[in-house]
């Protein structure tokens, strides 16, 4: 665990709805500070996030459709397209997941699809929302995903009846085989919970308790020496 850069790993995280500009500016620093890479705020704060990060090579994160996912494919894609103008460089988008279980695939297909071809040249995660899913639901997002272009599949938008499972991402990982990345998220809230989404094969973690994670990690590392 001493040769992650755990920090580079995390999607450092302030999305609640009571989040203020304070709480937002704080985030920024916090990154700085401890080397996370990317950020997440609401759409909102965006210029004075991308202000406060300016020239530190840290990625502002923007949600889209969330935390819902059922915003028309039009509405997303405004969406997506205000965010990169004013400087986003990652989007995480919360996938159909009405038409999803309805069965129209390709209406969830080009959902993902026309945000991405909108958005060239940022990075894109699909939120599943997993636990109002079914295993075989999992599955059909996952391929889904892939044929649309984005770069992630991610477990939960941290908003549903449930976050993240070891189960899920592992599920994630084989059905996605190497084809997309998965991002781990919903009530990752300390290192050991941590390390079991990456032991599982999660390629990223989004959490708004990066500070404490990073702070048990150092704290484990420091036990093995």
């Amino acid at each position: 665990m001493s040769g992650w850069n755990l920090p580079a790993l995390i999607d450092h995280t302030v999305l609640r709805p009571d989040a203020t500009k304070v709480e937002v500016l704080r985030l920024c620093e916090e990154a700085k500070a401890n080397g996370f890479m990317v950020i997440f705020v609401p759409p909102c704060y965006i210029d004075e996030a991308v202000a406060a990060v300016a020239g530190t090579g840290i990625c502002v994160g923007i949600p889209i459709g969330f935390p819902l996912g059922g915003h028309s494919t039009k509405t997303k894609v405004a969406e997506a397209i205000e965010a990169v103008q004013r400087g986003a460089t990652v989007l995480d988008m919360v996938l159909n997941i009405s038409r999803l279980k309805s069965a129209d695939h390709d209406y969830v297909r080009t959902d993902i699809a026309e945000v991405v071809k909108a958005t060239v040249d940022v990075e894109h995660k699909v939120i599943l929302e997993t636990c109002y899913l079914t295993h075989q639901e999992k599955r059909t997002a996952c391929h889904l995903i892939v044929e649309a272009g984005a770069d992630y599949v991610k477990t939960s938008t941290g908003f549903g009846a449930a976050g993240a499972t070891v189960e899920d991402v592992r599920l994630l990982k084989e059905t996605v085989a190497g084809r997309v990345k998965v991002k781990a998220s919903g009530g990752i809230r300390d290192w050991k919970t941590t390390l079991a989404m990456l032991e599982a094969g999660a390629d990223r973690i989004g959490t708004s308790a990066g500070i404490k994670i990073i702070q048990e990690w150092r704290a484990a590392i420091h036990q093995q020496a």
